[in-house]
């Protein structure tokens, strides 16, 4: 190839621009704290192949399930800092804290806030064939049969078991909780009809709304959803300025290198920024799409510990 100016100048930009990232020759895993199926899961084998692309390296999903989120978590925190190992986890990851006695890691030092995803609101579904066609309706049952009803979560802790437990405690009635290790569990025996509701992110309740073999009742946004247009909010159904919305965000092992940990969240940023990508996480996962940073993130996360292990703590829940 002739060399030029033109070319000369190209390839130092092209140098100048390589991702710390890029320059490591390991595999990198995103370790996803729960098992095939549920949201995490997807969003994290999302990223994967479109990091495998941008990185030019390998990119694995290690689904590593257990202990309210924490075994993959504490996983993550024992890895070595050096860019190869990153958390892709839920909310659930706030309250580890709070709802475990001996959570082998500690949350907000262990792990580095790296990218912030979004938000989207928890729904309550129940199965079809149940009568419930109203949160009302759920209520009226749990007063006539108290702890007849079941609803499934996608485990302990994770804020959509603690925000049925906030809601039932207002109404002042008793449902009993069934928690699973994951979206897809949970919502496999929601469908078979082992369990009556469910309480999940509405990117796991709208991904089953096609089938009709699932009803919503009850959305913890504060205005409705276009998807779910014809379901009541928590705060119209009678529970004022109540709001639950799951998130999604990406930690890394405490001591990542800056610049490592600004590759990543600038990697991840492009990728979710490019329309197909962002309408695909909209339209599948119904997130609504904030991509902060690590330093917007940790103030985020920060909140989210405060107010969850409050709740946890008024209601002695424990994993």
């Amino acid at each position: 190839m002739k060399i030029t100016r033109r070319n000369l100048l190209a390839a130092s930009a092209a140098f100048a621009v390589t991702p710390a990232l890029a320059q490591s020759t390991k595999n990198m895993t995103l370790v996803v704290p729960f098992p095939p199926g549920g949201s995490t899961d997807a969003l994290a084998r999302l990223l994967q192949s479109h990091l495998q692309t941008k990185l030019g390296r390998t990119v694995l999903v290690e689904n590593k399930s257990g202990a309210a989120g924490s075994l993959g978590a504490i996983q993550v925190a024992k890895s070595a800092p050096d860019g190869a190992t990153f958390l892709v986890t839920f909310d659930s990851h706030a309250v580890i804290p709070s709802i475990l006695e001996k959570p082998g890691l500690d949350v907000e030092k262990d792990l580095v806030p790296v990218f912030l995803v979004g938000t989207a609101p928890y729904v309550v579904a129940a199965n079809a064939e149940r009568p419930y066609k109203t949160f009302a309706d759920v209520i009226a049952a749990c007063k006539a049969n108290p702890g007849a009803v079941k609803y499934a979560s996608v485990g302990i802790g994770t804020l959509g078991h603690l925000a049925m437990t906030v809601l039932a405690k207002k109404a002042g009635v008793e449902i009993t909780h069934v928690p699973y290790r994951g979206g897809g569990p949970a919502m496999n025996d929601v469908l078979g009809g082992h369990v009556d509701m469910i309480i999940g992110s509405a990117a796991l309740i709208t991904a089953q709304l096609g089938t009709n073999r699932l009803r919503p009742i009850l959305q913890l946004g504060r205005e409705r959803m276009t998807a779910l247009k014809d379901t009541q909010t928590a705060i119209e159904a009678g529970f004022p300025d109540f709001e639950t919305l799951a998130w999604w965000g990406i930690f890394a092992p405490k001591g990542t290198p800056p610049d490592v940990i600004a590759d990543m969240a600038k990697s991840v940023k492009e990728i979710l920024s490019e329309p197909a990508v962002a309408a695909q996480l909209r339209e599948t996962q119904q997130m609504t799409l904030l991509l902060a940073d690590g330093k917007e993130f940790s103030t985020f996360f920060a909140k989210q510990v405060s107010i969850w292990g409050q709740v946890v703590r008024e209601n002695n829940i424990k994993a």
